[in-house]
């Protein structure tokens, strides 16, 4: 029962990182992008060829990662995304359905259709006895690297400039340009940010759950459900929704594994039937 939950801690996690930027994008900005699966496979094979390639060191790799696809988060939402905020849900769903199909095809054109192996360094390698049940190296460092990560984006949200301005923007663009906000470079940088998160989240994910040129579709649902259960207003929802359903899908697949993934749809369906809205919902968000 230990390991389990502590298995599910670590996918959790794992799933929170890569959700979170959703989460940012369609809770904060009112933008359903479910291309953000996409930015989390470009962190992944940028991982693997600075490995395999260059020789690059893994925990350099993580930055990289994260840089690399807060660039092209940026560059995306400066030029391809911008024209669509004022457009109907419908014309985002197409627009990033698309890109998904064309970032899927490309990575298998250049770069083979073959599950893709991270080597992680030695000193993450084995596992270790933690109040007496045996756990590997690597989930540990996965759970304080997202712990961390939650503190500091919880932090930046409620207690600095860029977040009271975020939050600003969101409740109403029109009055917070007003009073001098510039709206859209606020939307740029979340963007960029949440593309990064989602590079690292793939990254950092990249050993457990696999990497594939049809790494998007096959995590799509599950970021879905995440920014669905904890609500899309805060990170708080959608990190307890992460841990929740990361516990709930490994002891689902260990105790009943002819369900597979039913359990955590039966838990979407309870949730969502007790608060319509996610866990955590913030009034006055658009």
């Amino acid at each position: 029962m230990l390991t389990i939950l502590f298995d599910g801690l670590a996918y959790g996690m794992i799933l929170f990182v890569l959700a979170c930027g959703l989460a940012v994008t369609l809770g904060l900005m009112n933008f359903i992008n479910l291309a953000h699966g996409a930015f989390a496979m470009a962190g992944g094979y940028i991982t693997v060829l600075l490995m395999g390639r260059l020789g690059v060191p893994f925990l350099w790799c993580l930055p990289i990662a994260f840089l690399a696809t807060a660039l092209a988060g940026a560059a995306l939402e400066r030029t391809l995304y911008v024209h669509l905020y004022s457009r109907p849900h419908l014309d985002h769903v197409l627009f990033t359905i698309g890109l998904v199909l064309m970032a899927v095809a490309a990575v298998d054109y250049f770069l083979g259709a073959q599950q893709q192996i991270i080597r992680l360094p030695a000193a993450l390698q084995g596992r270790i006895e933690v109040l007496g049940i045996s756990v590997g190296i690597y989930r540990l460092f996965v759970i304080a690297v997202c712990g961390a990560l939650v503190v500091v984006l919880q932090s930046i949200l409620a207690f600095t400039r860029f977040g009271s301005r975020l939050r600003a923007a969101v409740d109403d663009a029109r009055v917070a340009r007003g009073l001098g906000i510039d709206v859209n470079t606020v939307f740029a940088l979340t963007f960029a940010v949440g593309s990064g998160l989602a590079g690292l989240g793939g990254a950092l994910g990249a050993e457990i759950l696999g990497l594939d040129p049809t790494f998007p579709l096959k995590f799509m649902i599950y970021f879905l459900i995440v920014v669905t259960v904890g609500g899309t207003t805060s990170i708080t929802g959608p990190f307890l929704a992460s841990i929740l359903l990361g516990v709930a899908d490994v002891a689902g697949k260990y105790y009943l594994p002819k369900l597979g993934a039913f359990v955590i749809y039966a838990l979407m369906v309870g949730v969502l039937l007790w608060r319509p809205h996610g866990l955590f919902t913030r009034r006055g968000a658009r």
